[in-house]
C-alpha cells in the first residue's frame, strides 16, 4: 500500500506490514501465495480455536464438565499454543519489525495485545504463585489462551478475507490482458497465412483477422471492411467501422467482415499494453487525501497503547475483583479494536477499484492525485479541432490567385505531409484523393501555432493562418473575404504563400462530434465552466461554440504558449482548471493545467502530458472521467468516515467506560471479531465502485 516501497520479490512493506504487490501485471490469476499460506493457518486456528473456547467457558457441554480445573489451563495451553505461536506467528514478525523501524502499524497492537493475554497465560500455568491475589478469582489463577487463540483466528479472517477482495481489484487488469489473442495470423511475402505466437509479430508485418477474432496488435487496416468492438477499451456499446486506413486496436473485436491490417505496434508499445501498465501504476499511486490517513496513522498507534496502558491502570487501581484480570483484558481489548487497517485500507482500495473500472470505461487514470483533483475542478478549457470536433477533417474548397487548383494543393500536400496535424493530414488525403503525386521536400519546418513550410521543386512554400503569413510579411487581404466566408460556415482556413507571395487558401471543415452538445449540456449541469481555446479564427471559433450549445468563453487565434498562459491565468484567478487536448500544440496547456486530459486518438505527446487518458477521444469521455472521480472521493470519504468513526465508538467501549452504567465490558474476542469486519467493510464499500454507472 506505500509504492515508494520496491524489491526484487514478495514480502510486506516494512511501513504498513501489508503484502507487497506485483509490479508487473499478470495474466495468472491464481491466489496469491501470502493468500494461500494465511488460508493455511486460518483453518488450523479455527480447527483449535472452537474447543478452546468451549474449554475456556466452563468446559460444560451438556450439562456435562469435561476437564477439572486444574488441567483445564494445560489443555488450553496445549490448544493455543499452535495458534499463536505458528498461525500467528506472521503477525508478531511484521509486529516486531513495526518496533524496530519506528513505523508502527496494526500488527504492532496485534502483537501487543495477543502476546500479553498469551504470556500472562503462561505464567499463571507455570507459575501461578507470582499472580498477586487481584488477578484470582475464587482461589484460581484464570488464563486466558483463548482471548489469544480466538483473536489470532479472527484476525486470520479478517486478513484472508481482505486479501481475496484485494485480489478481485487485480481482475481489471487480468481481463485487459486476457484481451489480446495468443497468436495472430501472420500473411507471408507468396500470400501464404500461418498462425504465430503473438510476440512473433514484428511491426510493418501483415495480418488476417478473421471474423470474430480479436484485433492481435495495433495496426491500420490494408484491405476489407468491417465493423469492430471497441467497448473493453472505450466505454462506447456501438461497433466502429473500419475501412482501408482506419486504426486498429490490439485487443478489440472484429465484426462479421474479414480485414487485412498492418501491424504498426507490437509488444510493450500498443495501446493495450499502456493501458495495462497505466491502471497499475495508477493502483499503486496514493491520492494526495491519503495523507491524512497518514498523519492520523503516525500518531494513532503509540496513543492507542498509552490509552490501553492508561486502561490497565485505572482497572488495576478502581476495578471490581478480580482487578488484575479486568485491567489485562480491557487492555488487550483496547489494543485489538484500534488496529487501524480498516484506516489504511480506505484511500488505497477505492483507488484500485476506481482505476479498473475507469479502464473499463476509456478512462485511464495515471494517478490517484489526478482523480482527486478532476473531483475539484469547476473550469474545463478544451481544445477545439479533435476535442469538440472530430478530428477528421476534409478539404472542402480550393481558392487560387495565380496558381492551378491541383498544383497548389500538391505544393501545399507535399508540406503538410511531414505534419501529424489534422488538418494537415485533411490536405494530404485531398491531394491522393485527386490522384496528385507529391513532389519532394526539402528543409521542412514546423513554427508551431502558425503552420509549416519546407523547399518544395526549388520553391519555398509556406502554410498557414495569417499569423504565419504576417510573420513572412505576406498580406492575406486578397483572400479575406472568401476566408471569412468559409468561416463563417464553422471551416478553417489556411493560405498558401509561395516563394513570399500569396498563392491561395485551403478550406477545411471538422465535423462536430455527434455526442458533442448533449456533453456539454451535461458538463454545464455539473456547474463546470467551459472555456475553449483554438488556433483557428475567432469567426470559426465563434461557428462551432454557437453549434454545441454556447460556451461560457472562446480564445482564438492562439499559439500553443498562450494557451498555457491562459490556463495559468485562470490557475491565478482561483479556478481550479481541467484542460482537454489531443494535438502536440496542446501539449504545455495540459501539462499546466491542475488535470490533463488526453484524447486518446490524439499525439503521443497530448498523452504523456496528461494525467487522465480518453481512449474514446470525445467529451462524453470527460462525463465519465468526471463521474468516476466524483463517485471515488465520495467512496474514500465513506471509508475514512467509517474509519474514524469506528475507533472513535470502538476504543472508549473496549476500555469499559459503559461498564459504570450498562455493566457492558468488551472482551478481545468480540474486539477481534469487530476489527475484522470494519476492514472488510471498508473494502467491500470500496468494491461498490465496480458497479457504479459511468
Amino acid at each position: 500500500m506505500h509504492p515508494e516501497i520496491r524489491q526484487p520479490g514478495p514480502g510486506t512493506c516494512p511501513i504498513c506490514g501489508m503484502a507487497l504487490e506485483p509490479e508487473a501485471p499478470s495474466q495468472n490469476d491464481a491466489p496469491n501465495p501470502e493468500l494461500i499460506d494465511f488460508t493455511r493457518r486460518l483453518w488450523v486456528a479455527g480447527i483449535l480455536a472452537i474447543p478452546l473456547l468451549v474449554i475456556s467457558m466452563g468446559g460444560d457441554l451438556f450439562g456435562l464438565r469435561l476437564l477439572s480445573l486444574a488441567i483445564s489451563p494445560w489443555v488450553q495451553l496445549v490448544l493455543a499454543a499452535p495458534i499463536v505461536l505458528w498461525a500467528g506467528l506472521p503477525f508478531f514478525e511484521r509486529g516486531w519489525t513495526s518496533l524496530r523501524t519506528r513505523h508502527f502499524n496494526m500488527f504492532t497492537l496485534i502483537a501487543l495485545g495477543v502476546g500479553a493475554a498469551f504470556l500472562y497465560s503462561l505464567v499463571a500455568t507455570f507459575a501461578p504463585g507470582l499472580i498477586p491475589a487481584s488477578g484470582r478469582m475464587g482461589g484460581m489463577t484464570p488464563v486466558y489462551y483463548e482471548a489469544a487463540g480466538v483473536v489470532v483466528a479472527l484476525v486470520l479472517l479478517g486478513q484472508v478475507l481482505e486479501l481475496r477482495a484485494r485480489a478481485a481489484t487485480g481482475r481489471a487488469i487480468r481481463a485487459l490482458l486476457n484481451l489480446a489473442p495468443k497468436t495472430a495470423r501472420r500473411i507471408g511475402p507468396d500470400s501464404s497465412e500461418t498462425d504465430v505466437p503473438l510476440d512473433a509479430i514484428a511491426v510493418g508485418d501483415r495480418l488476417r483477422v478473421r471474423p470474430g477474432e480479436a484485433i492481435p496488435v495495433d495496426g491500420v487496416v490494408v484491405t476489407g471492411r468491417s465493423s469492430v468492438d471497441e467497448s473493453m477499451l472505450t466505454g462506447e456499446p456501438a461497433p466502429q467501422a473500419k475501412q482501408p486506413g482506419a486504426r486498429l486496436t490490439g485487443g478489440t473485436i472484429n465484426g462479421t467482415g474479414s480485414l487485412e491490417m498492418e501491424a504498426r505496434a507490437v509488444g510493450a508499445d500498443t495501446m493495450l499494453s499502456r493501458i495495462v501498465h497505466m491502471v497499475a501504476d495508477a493502483q499503486r499511486s496514493r491520492a494526495p487525501i491519503q495523507a491524512v490517513a497518514d498523519r492520523v496513522a503516525s500518531w494513532f498507534v503509540p496513543a492507542i497503547v498509552v490509552i490501553a496502558v492508561i486502561t490497565f491502570a485505572v482497572w488495576l487501581s478502581v476495578g471490581p475483583e478480580p482487578r488484575l484480570s479486568h485491567a489485562l483484558l480491557n487492555a488487550i481489548a483496547v489494543l485489538v479494536i484500534a488496529c487501524p487497517c480498516a484506516l489504511g485500507l480506505a484511500t488505497p482500495m477505492s483507488v484500485m477499484v476506481a482505476a479498473g473500472r475507469g479502464a473499463h470505461a476509456g478512462v485511464l487514470i495515471r494517478n490517484a492525485e489526478a482523480l482527486q483533483a478532476l473531483e475539484k475542478v469547476d473550469t474545463l478549457v478544451i481544445d477545439k479541432t479533435g476535442t469538440l470536433t472530430e478530428g477528421k477533417p476534409k478539404l472542402i474548397a480550393v481558392e487560387n490567385l495565380d496558381v492551378p487548383d491541383d498544383r497548389l494543393l500538391a505544393l501545399a500536400a507535399a508540406v503538410e505531409a511531414h505534419s501529424e496535424h489534422p488538418l494537415a493530414q485533411a490536405v494530404v488525403k485531398a491531394a491522393e484523393a485527386r490522384g496528385l503525386p507529391l513532389p519532394v521536400v526539402a528543409d521542412f519546418a514546423s513554427q508551431t501555432g502558425l503552420g509549416a513550410s519546407g523547399e518544395v521543386g526549388g520553391q519555398t512554400v509556406s502554410i498557414g493562418n495569417e499569423a504565419q503569413m504576417q510573420r513572412l510579411g505576406i498580406d492575406p487581404t486578397p483572400l479575406a473575404t472568401t476566408a471569412d466566408a468559409q468561416r463563417e460556415k464553422g471551416a478553417g482556413v489556411m493560405f498558401v504563400a509561395i516563394d513570399g507571395r500569396l498563392a491561395g487558401l485551403l478550406a477545411v471543415a471538422d465535423p462536430l462530434r455527434a455526442a458533442a452538445a448533449d456533453a456539454i449540456a451535461a458538463l454545464k449541469a455539473d456547474h463546470l465552466r467551459i472555456v475553449m481555446l483554438t488556433g483557428d479564427n475567432a469567426t470559426t471559433a465563434a461557428a462551432v461554440a454557437k453549434a454545441v450549445g454556447g460556451l461560457d468563453e472562446i480564445h482564438a487565434g492562439l499559439r500553443p504558449d498562450d494557451k498555457a498562459r491562459i490556463v495559468t491565468e485562470l490557475k491565478a484567478k482561483g479556478a481550479r482548471v481541467a484542460m482537454a487536448g489531443d494535438g502536440v500544440n496542446d501539449a504545455p496547456a495540459l501539462a499546466a493545467a491542475d488535470v490533463g486530459l488526453a484524447m486518446g486518438t490524439g499525439t503521443d505527446v497530448a498523452i504523456e502530458s496528461a494525467a487522465i487518458t480518453l481512449t474514446r477521444g470525445d467529451l462524453a469521455a470527460i462525463v465519465r472521467a468526471r463521474r468516476l472521480a466524483h463517485a471515488s472521493m465520495r467512496n474514500i470519504r465513506q471509508n475514512l468516515f467509517f474509519s474514524f468513526i469506528f475507533n472513535g465508538v470502538g476504543v472508549p467501549v473496549a476500555a469499559g467506560v459503559l461498564y459504570p452504567v450498562l455493566g457492558i465490558l468488551l472482551s478481545p474476542m468480540f474486539a477481534g471479531a469487530a476489527m475484522a469486519l470494519s476492514s472488510f467493510t471498508v473494502v467491500l464499500n470500496a468494491l461498490r465502485l465496480n458497479t457504479v454507472k459511468l
